[in-house]
């Protein structure tokens, strides 16, 4: 058994931790000295059975795959979305994993913090409190908090999946907009499936998770944001092509009762000059939501448990078909 590390050397030290290339050495064959980028592709060894990689996994053609990886099983990726290399991959009969699980572990636990906060008005006190203005930060009085209120999650993907069990340990209803969620999953789940307009114009905090595909380009409209009610805050760690920004722009300028906390935006960051950055209810952050400092090397290690799985002849848990592909961000 041989399988090799692909991709962007960095980025793969920074994401395969040394405890995890040990046992891959050990139950794979990985060659943990050297790591194979697209420079090198030809000196790839042929007999390879397993590529370990995550993000800077190169796109290869068909014809490379076949002609370089004649006996490849599987790719392993210690990250999350496979669509820009995955279809060749599958079309050649090599079966793709993904650490998209993994990967939505820190989002989940971010967004939800941020939840939190801003139905306790977080974003809107600290901004006033710290400018001095001590009468105006008392306008977290006016939110409800985190007791019999309405939350909207766009979105029931994976990183939605987890929001919403987290959510479900608080006194809070939580709204989900979702066309592909079963309605019987929804029972299950102990949440209210309904439509984008409902949710925006109810909700207290609106969290966006939609997947990013053309189908949700432009989604969250001017419509949709006016009709917030009063203090009330929309949430962006899914991608900011899915919100049409001049239209959020319009509204936060026209309501700064509303806050928005943006962390990501289209293109991102902001150019330049944006209104983004001289609205005083829209808070940026630099895409931070995602695995950072230690929490990458889960990637890693979901990518090792799943090698064992696979290995073992067990089920797999986060295999990625031609199907999902339609679907996925």
């Amino acid at each position: 058994m041989k399988s090799i590390l692909l991709g962007d050397p960095e980025k793969i030290r920074r994401v395969f931790h040394r405890p995890t290339l040990d046992q891959l050495e050990k139950q794979a064959g990985l060659d943990t000295n050297r790591i194979y980028t697209l420079a090198d592709l030809q000196d790839c060894p042929r007999d390879t059975d397993f590529i370990f990689s995550t993000w800077g996994m190169p796109a290869l053609t068909e014809e490379q795959i076949k002609s370089v990886f004649p006996a490849l099983k599987a790719v392993f990726y210690a990250a999350g979305t496979v669509q820009a290399f995955a279809r060749p991959f599958l079309n050649c009969g090599v079966r793709i994993f993904s650490a998209w699980a993994a990967n939505a572990v820190p989002v989940a636990e971010y967004t939800v913090s941020q939840i939190l906060l801003a139905n306790k008005g977080f974003f809107a006190a600290c901004a006033w409190q710290s400018a001095g203005e001590l009468e105006h930060a008392q306008i977290f009085r006016s939110y409800p908090g985190n007791y019999n209120c309405a939350v909207g999650i766009l979105g029931a993907g994976m990183i939605g999946k987890m929001v919403i069990k987290a959510l479900k340990t608080h006194d809070l209803s939580v709204l989900v907009f979702d066309p592909f969620l079963p309605d019987e999953t929804a029972d299950q789940m102990g949440v209210q499936k309904t439509d984008l307009q409902t949710i925006f114009s109810t909700c207290q905090t609106v969290s966006n998770h939609l997947a990013n595909n053309p189908q949700t380009v432009g989604m969250l409209d001017y419509k949709l944001f006016a009709s917030m009610p009063q203090n009330t805050v929309f949430l962006n760690t899914g991608r900011g092509a899915q919100v049409v920004e001049s239209d959020l722009v319009r509204v936060l300028q026209e309501r700064p009762d509303l806050t928005a906390v943006l962390d990501v935006t289209y293109p991102e960051p902001p150019a330049p000059g944006h209104a983004f950055y001289k609205l005083p209810n829209c808070f940026l952050t630099p895409h931070m939501a995602g695995s950072s400092g230690l929490e990458v090397g889960r990637m890693s290690r979901y990518m090792l448990e799943e090698f064992e799985l696979f290995q073992s002849g067990k089920p797999t848990r986060y295999e990625v078909t031609k199907e999902m592909l339609q679907t996925m961000a």
